[in-house]
């Protein structure tokens, strides 16, 4: 493990903007509004918290807004798509709905037997989706008590990804079961994880023809759903260091290029474009793992957290050293805009 320390013994090597007053505990989702730039962080100390992001020209400040109490640690967060409202799930096995911009009172309105992991707000259905480790995932109407619908998966949930009227669900035992929202309560298809190990990030196309899907083996694979598609498939090796490899935490598209970043234990995040098969920009890795990051609506910020993923359990956390941080950078648009790939010869 020596060259993983001596890779990168700086926090902030890409020169990212640090988020003021950041979690306590290890970050375990980040969602920007999509409405505006601000940013939305859930974390292992119990708290979903948001920040106000200015920007002024390559000049970024944060300002800490608000916060909310979990009993337990917090999994994964939305946003309602007309940016008043979070949602964020966790380890008490609930779901709270936060009327952010109101200023109003969390309330729960999702239950699940298990960990809540992974949550999407559907506007084009007007339900909430929650995904847990009880084996189901549930679709709610915020005004009902009970779930719409109880959908059993093969296994516990790990990743999720909506695109409506697409979704594919990520479990356990390297299930990915795709779901044609047009007719949520039957499986549209079941498929083993072109990657041999187990799921970690899920990213559907913004087209809705397929999905990239990432795994804990330094591994992405980019995934077509139409047969006829099936050679255009492929998948490829990221997130490693000579003989040391690490998990693909988290896959987002561009909202605008449709290029996508990836984001590893290693500590490094990358831009890379699918259609051309190449990665736009590596970025210098940071001295902790990655666990989350995302887009803001425009595709102008990209928000990454810097914190201990507990991959090597409690042995190997050190409270009195360990920090979480969150960093925003702004991509050049080289690193995110699609090339085409340049070829030597007539072959594309």
């Amino acid at each position: 493990m020596a060259a993983f320390g001596a890779a990168s013994t700086n926090v902030n090597p890409n020169r990212s903007a640090e988020v003021v007053q950041p979690p306590s505990d290890s970050v375990s989702s980040l969602s920007f509004s999509p409405k505006a730039n601000v940013l939305v962080a859930t974390s292992w100390d119990n708290q979903v918290r948001c920040w106000e992001v200015m920007r002024s020209g390559n000049t970024i400040n944060t300002v800490p807004k608000a916060s909310i109490s979990h009993d337990q640690p917090v999994l994964c967060s939305a946003w309602k798509d007309d940016g008043t409202t979070v949602f964020s799930g966790g380890c008490d096995k609930q779901v709270k709905m936060w009327p952010l911009l109101s200023g109003g009172q969390p309330v729960t309105v999702a239950m699940h037997d298990a960990p809540v992991k992974e949550l999407a707000w559907i506007p084009e259905m007007n339900l909430l989706v929650t995904g847990s480790w009880d084996k189901t995932l549930r679709y709610w109407d915020l005004r009902q008590q009970n779930p719409t619908w109880v959908q059993q998966l093969p296994d516990r949930c790990y990743a999720l990804t909506v695109r409506h009227p697409l979704m594919v669900v990520g479990t356990a035992d390297r299930n990915l079961v795709v779901f044609n929202l047009q007719n949520p309560q039957t499986e549209y298809k079941r498929v083993v994880s072109p990657l041999k190990y187990q799921t970690r990030s899920l990213a559907a196309f913004p087209d809705q023809q397929g999905f990239l899907v990432g795994s804990i083996e330094g591994r992405v694979g980019v995934h077509h759903l139409d047969d006829s598609q099936a050679s255009k498939n492929f998948t490829f090796k990221c997130h490693r260091d000579g003989n040391d490899i690490y998990s693909v935490n988290s896959l987002n598209f561009h909202p605008v290029h449709h290029t996508f970043a990836t984001a590893g234990s290693d500590g490094a995040f990358n831009f890379w474009d699918k259609d051309s098969k190449q990665r736009l920009k590596a970025m210098l890795r940071c001295n902790q793992p990655i666990p989350c990051s995302t887009f803001n609506n425009d595709g102008s910020i990209y928000a990454y957290s810097v914190c201990y993923d507990w991959s090597k359990g409690a042995e190997n956390h050190n409270p009195s050293t360990a920090k979480s941080n969150i960093y925003l950078h702004l991509p050049q648009e080289a690193e995110v805009k699609g090339k085409p790939r340049v070829t030597t010869g007539g072959r594309k």
